[in-house]
């Protein structure tokens, strides 16, 4: 459900800025296995993913395999990380640079942030996923964890469901550096508001209905104050001046 509102939020942000109809160039960093590339693409545009990890990269290159040769000719792969840009790409060459959930790996997240900025068109948009640190005693809390949510005031140091040791972002802090980038700050959402504690293994609602309801509260919430605040999740939208 998260990858199904962030999709929804980039293309109203999407379609905020650009004339319909345009084909965009879009760079993916940290693609993953490609959903995200492939969904674009099918949209009608130009789509570079980037990805470091040699597995993900083979399971979105199979992904790419099964589309029609139209789609398949607006996709790029390159092997690399986020902080690589520059090795890989000209200054000023995608409309859409999308980063999400990677800023939570990278040690030195205002370099990297930098980097992508620099990738971007004048007016291009950059979106970026986060883990909000300032709600981190949230999930534990929920669960009845109270030696976890008191640990998680005042840190932005977290144990992913992955198991890794990694790092959350303050929604003020990316504001001042998305500023200083040239890429301020021009919209931002909530993502997982009331479904964070869900288990990773649990299944949406079979009923189309009940799903569009559960994905409408949750969109609802996620551009509301206080709800978004507390969103497990931050979807940021800068915009290069």
């Amino acid at each position: 459900m998260r990858k199904e509102l962030v999709a929804r939020q980039l293309d109203e942000q999407i379609a905020a800025r650009f004339p319909v109809g345009r084909r965009l160039r879009v760079l993916d960093v940290g693609m993953g296995e490609g959903g995200q590339v492939l969904r674009l693409a099918r949209a009608g545009h130009k789509v570079t993913g980037l990805e470091r990890d040699a597995k993900l990269l083979a399971a979105a290159r199979e992904a790419l395999a099964a589309e029609p040769e139209g789609i398949r000719g607006r996709v790029r792969f390159v092997e690399g990380a986020g902080q690589e840009t520059g090795v890989h790409f000209l200054p000023g060459s995608f409309d859409v640079v999308v980063c999400h959930g990677v800023l939570m790996y990278v040690e030195d997240p205002d370099a990297t942030l930098a980097g992508l900025a620099r990738m971007l068109a004048p007016g291009g948009l950059l979106s970026l996923l986060v883990r909000n640190a300032d709600a981190l005693a949230m999930r534990p809390g929920l669960a009845g964890d109270w030696a976890g949510a008191l640990a998680a005031f005042g840190t932005d140091a977290y144990t992913n469901r992955l198991g890794l040791d990694v790092r959350a972002d303050r929604l003020d802090a990316l504001t001042a550096t998305l500023t200083g980038i040239s890429a301020p700050l021009h919209a931002w959402y909530g993502v997982r508001v009331f479904t964070d504690t869900a288990a990773d293994e649990a299944e949406p609602p079979a009923d189309p209905a009940a799903l569009e309801t559960l994905l409408a509260v949750e969109e609802r919430a996620g551009r509301t104050d206080p709800y978004r605040r507390v969103a497990a999740l931050l979807h940021l939208c800068g915009v290069r001046g």
